[in-house]
This record gives C-alpha cells, sequence and structure tokens, in this order.
C-alpha cells in the first residue's frame, strides 16, 4: 500500500473512531472525557490532512497515534467498564517527592473508570511488541521503570487511588518481557474477557449493512497489578478490618453484592400504590397538604404511573443483601418518624430488619475531596462508606454524584427516580 493511500486509511480510521466516541452513553464516560477524546482525535485527522496537503508525493513512514485511540476507546466500549472519569490525561500526585520522580505534572493515565465496582487505571499500549523493552534504553526508559512510576503514583494518590493497575497491550508482549511482569510485579491475567474486534458499520446505497473498519484485537495482553500488593504494611492493614465483623476484608461485601438502598423510595406511598389516592384526592386539598413541594409530588406521582419504581429497583436489588451506614440509619428514622405516615412508618420498620447497618467508615480516598457546597462532609461520609465497602451506592443525589465526577473520582453509583414520603 502507497504511503498517501496509508494516510487517507488513517484518516478513515480517525472518522470511525471520532463515531465511535459520540456513541458513548452518557451514564458511562462523562462528557468532559468525550471532549478529551474527541480533540485528541480532531488533532491527529488535523496532522494527517497537514501531511497529505503539503506532501503528495511523501515517502516516509507515518507516525500516527490513532490505533493508540482506538485501543483506548475499544476499552471504553466494554460493557464492564463503568464510571469512566478520566481519559488520556496526568494524575496530579499528592506528594512532592513522587512529584519530583514522576514530573511535575504528574504521572499519565489513560483511563480512570470502574470494574466491579472498584476503582481502577488503565495504562494502554499500541506499540509493536519488539519496541517494547524492558529496560530501556537512551531512547525509551522502559517498561519497568514505568510501571513502577504508575504503582508508585497508585499508592500516594488519595482521591483517584485505584485497586489496580490493568496494563493492555493491543499487539501483544513479548514472552521475556510478560515473564519480567509475572516474576518481578506478580502481574496477573485480567480476569475480564474482552471483545476480539472492532467494527464500525454503514448503510450502502441498497439499505444493507456493510463493514467500514474492522481491527482484530485477538494478540491484545492484559495484566493486572493489585496496588494494595505494592503498599507498606502500615498501609495495606489500613481499611482491611470490618469494624463490625473483625478480621474481614471488603471484599466480603463485594461477594455479597451489597447496596447501600435508597431507602425513602422503597417504603414512599408513591411507590406502594398510593397514586390512585393522591390523584383522587381534590387540588386545592393537595396543595395544602405539600405547600411548595405540590409540584415535586404530582411529577413523582406521573412518574410513578409511566414506571413503577419498585420494579425498577428490584431487578436492582433482587438477591442482594442491603447495607446502609448509621447515618444513614439515623437520619432514615428521624424523617419517617416526622413525615411518614403509618404505613410508611410499617413499612420503614420492616425494611430495617432487612438491612445490615454498619458504622461510619468512609474510605480515604472519598474523605480526601475537599468539602464544598456540592460535596458535602455528610454526603462523602454516607458514599464513602459505600467506597470503602466497594459497594455501589443506590442514589438519587445525581448532583452530588455528578460533582464528584468532575474531580476525576470514579465512584461507584447506581442512579434511581426520586420518592417523596406521603404520610400514608
Amino acid at each position: 500500500m502507497s504511503p498517501i493511500r496509508r494516510i487517507e486509511e488513517a484518516k478513515e480510521r480517525c472518522i470511525a473512531v471520532a463515531n465511535r466516541v459520540q456513541s458513548l452513553p452518557l451514564s458511562k464516560v462523562t462528557d468532559s472525557c468525550k471532549q478529551t477524546l474527541l480533540r485528541l482525535v480532531n488533532s491527529e485527522l488535523n496532522f494527517l490532512s497537514r501531511l497529505s496537503s503539503a506532501s503528495p508525493d511523501f515517502s516516509g513512514p507515518i507516525s500516527a497515534n490513532i490505533g493508540y485511540l482506538e485501543s483506548v476507546v475499544h476499552i471504553l466500549q466494554q460493557t464492564f467498564v463503568t464510571g469512566v472519569s478520566r481519559v488520556c490525561k496526568p494524575i496530579p500526585l499528592s506528594s512532592e517527592n513522587e512529584e519530583r520522580k514522576c514530573s511535575s505534572k504528574g504521572i499519565h493515565v489513560d483511563i480512570v473508570c470502574t470494574v466491579d465496582r472498584r476503582p481502577v487505571w488503565f495504562i494502554v499500549s499500541d506499540r509493536n511488541p519488539k519496541y517494547i523493552s524492558w529496560l530501556g534504553s537512551h531512547k525509551n526508559k522502559g517498561l519497568r521503570a514505568r510501571v513502577e512510576k504508575v504503582l508508585s503514583a497508585a499508592q500516594s494518590c488519595l482521591m483517584l487511588k485505584p485497586f489496580s493497575v490493568i496494563l493492555f497491550f493491543s499487539n501483544g508482549l513479548d514472552d521475556v518481557v510478560t515473564q519480567k511482569l509475572l516474576n518481578e510485579f506478580g502481574a496477573s491475567q485480567f480476569g475480564k474477557e474482552f471483545s476480539e474486534f472492532d467494527c464500525d458499520f454503514s448503510k450502502d446505497l441498497e439499505y444493507e449493512w456493510v463493514n467500514d473498519f474492522s481491527r482484530s484485537y485477538r494478540r491484545a495482553i492484559i495484566f493486572q497489578l493489585k496496588v494494595e500488593h505494592y503498599s507498606t504494611s502500615s498501609e495495606s492493614s489500613q481499611g482491611c478490618t470490618c469494624p463490625l465483623l473483625g478480621a474481614v476484608t471488603p471484599d466480603w461485601a463485594d461477594k455479597q453484592s451489597q447496596l447501600t438502598l435508597a431507602l425513602i423510595a422503597l417504603v414512599s406511598g408513591i411507590s406502594n400504590g398510593g397514586t390512585g389516592k393522591l390523584l383522587a384526592t381534590p387540588v386545592c386539598e393537595m396543595m395544602k397538604r405539600f405547600k411548595s413541594n405540590y409540584e415535586f409530588v404530582m411529577a413523582q406521582v406521573m412518574s410513578e404511573l409511566q414506571n413503577p419504581i419498585l420494579v425498577e429497583l428490584g431487578g436492582l436489588i433482587s438477591g442482594k443483601r442491603g447495607m446502609i451506614c448509621e447515618s444513614v440509619h439515623s437520619e432514615f428514622k428521624e424523617l419517617v418518624s416526622m413525615c411518614g405516615g403509618h404505613n410508611e412508618k410499617l413499612r420503614a420498620e420492616y425494611l430495617l430488619k432487612c438491612l445490615l447497618i454498619v458504622p461510619d467508615s468512609p474510605s480515604e480516598r472519598v474523605m480526601s475531596l475537599p468539602t464544598t457546597r456540592k460535596i458535602a462532609l455528610k454526603n462523602k461520609v454516607i458514599f464513602g462508606t459505600g467506597d470503602y465497602w466497594h459497594a455501589p451506592t443506590l442514589t438519587a443525589n445525581m448532583g452530588f454524584v455528578r460533582a464528584i465526577s468532575q474531580t476525576g473520582m470514579s465512584l461507584s453509583t447506581i442512579e434511581h427516580r426520586p420518592r417523596a414520603l406521603t404520610g400514608d
């Protein structure tokens, strides 16, 4: 293939990647992450366009990053990758010593996200395996130094500290280098199955689907490095003991697939067959009863008629053990006591018997976030306790979730629609 044709093919791949970025759901990838990727793709496309127009007889090698961007987007499209809060940016380091080791700008991480409700970092390489050396040279510091820097940064980072670092080599890795990773860093094969191909499709004039572009990832090798294995003894012991159950790690909660439940939504009269009664009540009486919250309550009534929330929540929590922290337990009991009706109080009493109540034990990384108007201390305790247990927090407080994502932190949450107590 001629160099010019290779440039045109690379440009087509850029357009295909841009389309895939646009199709990533905001429920998985923040808009700022998508914009970062689109800027990188557009920069690559502009470089290729300048290369082809300025040198129509160009015959040299093409230095393009499109393969790397394809690999990043390929990872983002995997169903088990959620809560993507940062892509293709350096991680700011909390330690001045670490900053001097890595650079004043921090350490580059390709993806900050959540896998199995645990925060992880992805480091992505699209290089030819024969150019990935272990110890490096005057041109390249080598994979060993790169891994050491990333793990050191992961240990020192508070807000964005990952449970593990995932190394994704899209074109595979030399056997010798592979053994070095396994022996010196205790790397293990990543346990999730990635799709082997990337495909983009479009319709031709005959209305048949045709393949525009396909790339194989059959040679890809993915390793996982658990950060806790490289912590000091004091660091590794921190946060590994459950104050309720003794020497039990947070894996216990993870294996039980526990959720911090949205209690009000579960006991509300709106969620439990009260919509008909509310709609039959005269408007003047409803306005007197709910005052400034009238429109808010009626919007929830209409939402319940269209999509019953217990059906939605049932699919999320069925077969799982619910857990709440002491702060939620106390606040919930107070709210129900003040605003709940007889039936709502009975439901609340029954519900609390089904839940595991744990002490407030927010994770260090969540508590390290600055307390602001949008990131209140109370919410840091509640969401941080879920993070400590590696349990997703079921929440209608998307303002807090958005504020967290803007810090670059990946937090495991599940959104639900709000419901209010009605005095039923």
